[in-house]
C-alpha cells in the first residue's frame, strides 16, 4: 500500500506515477483478442463452441447454447422471499432512475421560419455481458437490462460464461425481473465478438453493453464501429475522501468494497489528519483476515491502494480530477462544498452515510461507470447507449432564400462546386 504526504518534497513526482498505473490489458491480451474475433467473424458457432470449450470448460452442444426463459422463471420461483424482495426494491428504484432519463424529442420553426428538430429513437437490438468467472452478478443483469427497457428496445439479449456448465440461478432470476429476450451461454471475447458479427445461431446486435474482464474490454475496443459500445471498462476503483470525524472501521469497509472484485482494482483514501489515516490502514488490515475474499482483497490493497494525506480535504481536489475515479465518496461535513468543485468522477456518494456499494444495487443510479480516468470524457450507462438521435429540417422557398446564399459561399470556399450548385439552382428558379 502508498502512503503518500502532499507536503513531502517528492509529492509531486510520487501522485503522478500513481495516477499514470495502468491495470489494464497488455499486449498479449490485445493480440489474442484480435484473433478470437477473426476466428468467431470466420468460423461463427464452430469457433464459439470451441472456444468454449476451451475457457469455459464445457461442450456448448451437451450444456445447451441458450437458457430457457423457463429456466429463468424457475430461478425467480426458487429465490427466497428475502432476496426476491432485495431484487424487486433494486429493479423498481432502477428502472424509476433510468425512465427519467429518455430524452425529449424537439421541433421548432426558427426566426428566418425553418423547421429544426430532432427525434430519439431506440435501437433495434441490444446485448449485455454479465461476467459469471470469478463472481456472478444479478445486478449487473439489472443495470444493463433495465436501461435497455426503458429505452424501447426491441430485442434485448444476454450472454453469460458458464464455467464447467454451471449457471448462477441468481443471474437466471434477475434476467427474469428484467426481460431479457434471450440468454446465451457463452462468454470472454468470443461472446462480444458473436454478439458484434453473429453467428448460425445468435442474430448480431447493435449495441453491446456491460462489465467483463481485460479480454471482454479490450474486445468491446476492438468491435467498436462493428458495433456501439457503452465504455471501454477496466478494473474497478473508488476514492474515498474522509476526515477524522469518521469511524475508520466504516472506511476501511468503503476501502475494501472494491478492493475484494479483483487483485487489479485500486482503492485510495485521501484524508487531512495523519492519525486517522494511521487507524484506516490498520482497520483494513484487520477487515481483510475476515473476508472471504481475503486473498483478493489482500492482493488488490497491496498492490493498489494508496493512502494520501492533504493539507485540508479542498486540497484533494485537483488531485481528485487527476485520477477522474469511477466511484468518489465524500465521507465529510462539506460534502457539498467539495461536491461543487470535482469536476471528474463517474459517480459521487455524499455524506458519511453513503457507502458506494449502496450505489452498486438499489440506489438507481447505474455501476455500470468509466474506469482509467475515462470519467474525463465519459459517463456511466444511461437510456442514451440504447438510443440514437436523428436530426431533421425542413424550409420552404422563403427560408432557403433566407439562408441559402451563406451556404454557396462556404461551398465555393470549400471547393465544393456540386454543393454550392444545389443550393443555388434553387434560388434561381425562384
Amino acid at each position: 500500500m502508498i502512503r503518500l504526504d502532499a507536503s513531502s518534497s517528492d509529492f509531486a513526482e510520487a501522485f503522478t506515477t500513481l495516477v499514470n498505473a495502468r491495470r489494464e490489458a497488455d499486449e498479449d491480451v490485445a493480440r489474442n483478442v484480435t484473433h478470437i474475433i477473426k476466428r468467431v467473424r470466420d468460423e461463427g458457432d464452430v469457433a464459439v463452441k470451441d472456444l468454449t470449450r476451451l475457457f469455459d470448460k464445457h461442450d456448448l452442444d451437451a450444456t445447451g447454447w441458450k437458457i430457457d426463459r423457463a429456466d429463468c422463471l424457475a430461478a425467480w420461483e426458487g429465490l427466497s422471499p428475502e432476496l426476491r424482495a432485495a431484487l424487486e426494491l433494486a429493479a423498481e428504484r432502477i428502472a424509476a432512475y433510468h425512465a427519467k432519463q429518455r430524452p425529449a424529442d424537439t421541433d421548432a420553426i426558427d426566426a428566418q421560419g425553418i423547421r429544426l428538430g430532432a427525434r430519439w429513437r431506440p435501437v433495434d437490438s441490444a446485448g449485455v455481458y454479465v461476467p459469471g468467472g470469478r463472481a456472478a452478478y444479478p445486478s449487473s443483469v439489472l443495470m444493463n437490462a433495465l436501461p435497455a427497457r426503458a429505452a424501447g428496445v426491441g430485442r434485448l439479449i444476454m450472454v453469460t460464461p458458464t464455467p464447467n456448465g454451471e449457471v448462477n440461478p441468481l443471474v437466471l432470476a434477475a434476467a427474469h425481473l428484467a426481460g431479457v429476450d434471450e440468454i446465451w451461454r457463452i462468454g470472454g471475447a468470443q461472446a462480444i465478438a458473436a454478439l458484434a458479427h453473429g453467428t448460425e445461431r445468435i442474430a448480431p446486435v447493435d449495441v453491446v453493453t456491460g462489465p467483463g474482464n481485460a479480454w471482454v474490454a479490450e474486445a468491446k475496443r476492438q468491435l467498436y464501429g462493428v458495433v456501439g459500445i457503452d465504455m471501454v471498462a477496466g478494473p474497478s476503483e473508488i476514492v474515498v475522501v474522509a476526515d477524522a470525524a469518521n469511524d475508520p472501521e466504516w472506511i476501511a469497509a468503503d476501502l475494501l468494497s472494491q478492493a475484494e472484485h479483483d487483485p487489479t482494482s485500486q482503492s485510495i483514501l485521501f484524508t487531512d489528519d495523519t492519525a486517522f489515516a494511521q487507524d484506516v490502514a490498520e482497520a483494513v488490515d484487520r477487515q481483510i483476515a475476515e473476508l472471504a475474499t481475503a486473498e483478493t482483497a489482500r492482493a488488490s490493497w497491496d498492490a493498489n491502494g494508496a493512502i494520501v494525506i492533504v493539507p485540508s480535504l479542498a486540497d484533494a481536489v485537483p488531485l481528485i480530477d487527476r485520477l477522474a475515479p469511477e466511484h468518489l465518496e465524500l465521507a465529510c461535513d462539506d460534502a457539498e462544498a467539495l461536491f461543487a468543485q470535482v469536476r471528474h468522477a463517474g459517480s459521487v456518494f455524499l455524506g458519511r452515510h453513503t457507502p458506494e456499494a449502496i450505489g452498486d444495487y438499489v440506489a438507481g443510479p447505474n455501476h455500470v461507470l468509466p474506469t482509467g480516468r475515462r470519467a474525463r470524457f465519459a459517463s456511466g450507462l444511461s437510456v442514451l447507449d440504447f438510443m440514437k438521435r436523428t436530426s431533421f429540417l425542413g424550409m420552404d422557398a422563403s427560408g432557403l432564400a433566407a439562408i441559402g446564399p451563406a451556404a454557396i459561399a462556404l461551398a465555393n470556399a470549400e471547393g465544393l462546386p456540386a454543393h454550392a450548385r444545389s443550393v443555388s439552382i434553387r434560388l434561381k428558379d425562384q
